[in-house]
């Protein structure tokens, strides 16, 4: 399949999800000059693209009628299944030559399937989940997980480059939602770790900003803890990253994992505490807000400590 590069003024960008992360991401394609064509399902998470220029459709086949490239970032597969292979899904508004990308944390076996059928009517599929949350979206910070046909991915790399600094091709459709797995079980240990140990300083009497002035820079520092470490710190749980969507990523790592015939006891233990802080009520705060599930173990109110 030939493609061209995507171009600024040439090409027209089709955006469906605009979220905590997806409605910085778009943006920084409409800084960039591209036209976009959106769609949400609640219209208003749209309006600071509207603002910009960006133009409302109804379905996400509008969007796709009214794009060379469509971008899709929403919340579990089953939302991806509907808005690109639905009725009214982004598929069944492509033409030839077009290109959909999904940049959802999905499922590997639901990439595959959409390279597949998408493939069948000459349009390019690709997955590319990100990952540095909100604050990576808002900086183009994004470290880009890319699967698809090489051809597909040379065409979106500009839009990429706009959006993220680490963008790797992996391989055949489904590798980056493999390779955002690995991303996420490595997040799955590193944040029960984060949060035990501040519970551990914190018992222990410890200023914990103090703390992380010292073990942030040596071989226990993270990305999670030292950007994530304050806002536990400071009862900051608003979503980077909500809870029920990790709950959904461990969830494929388990189901995947089972597939593939290997054993992963410590995703397992990490999706259980995580369930049982989305039973408390924390499932649309950020993922950072598992200590509270944590310290409610040990009879700390750490909200009010």
């Amino acid at each position: 399949m030939s493609l061209s590069q995507t171009e600024p003024g040439r090409t027209r960008i089709g955006w469906i999800g605009t979220g905590v992360m997806g409605s910085s991401m778009c943006g920084h394609l409409l800084d960039a000059g591209y036209t976009a064509t959106v769609y949400n399902r609640t219209r208003e998470k749209a309006q600071t693209l509207l603002d910009k220029g960006a133009d409302w459709a109804d379905t996400p086949q509008s969007v796709a009628e009214a794009s060379d490239v469509i971008f899709t970032i929403v919340g579990f597969p089953a939302d991806v299944r509907s808005v690109i292979l639905g009725d009214d899904g982004v598929l069944a508004g492509c033409e030839a030559g077009n290109v959909i990308v999904d940049m959802t944390t999905s499922q590997p076996s639901l990439a595959e399937e959409i390279a597949e059928v998408a493939s069948a009517r000459g349009v390019a599929s690709v997955d590319a989940p990100v990952s540095g949350g909100d604050v990576g979206a808002r900086n183009a910070a994004l470290s880009i997980m890319v699967g698809g046909e090489q051809a597909a991915v040379d065409a979106v790399m500009p839009c990429f480059e706009k959006m993220g600094k680490t963008i790797v091709r992996q391989g055949r459709p489904g590798t980056g939602q493999h390779t955002k797995m690995v991303n996420q079980a490595l997040i799955a240990a590193g944040m029960v770790g984060v949060c035990e140990a501040l519970l551990y300083g914190y018992k222990a009497g410890l200023d914990l900003a103090t703390v992380l002035e010292s073990v942030g820079s040596g071989a226990a520092g993270s990305w999670t803890l030292n950007n994530l470490g304050p806002r536990i710190i400071d009862n900051n749980f608003d979503p980077g990253f909500f809870v029920e969507h990790f709950i959904k990523d461990m969830g494929i790592i388990l189901e995947e994992s089972r597939r593939m015939g290997i054993a992963v006891p410590g995703v397992a233990l990490a999706h259980q505490l995580y369930l049982a802080l989305q039973a408390q009520g924390h499932g649309r705060d950020g993922s950072h807000a598992l200590v509270l599930a944590l310290a409610a173990m040990s009879g700390i109110d750490w909200k009010n400590r």
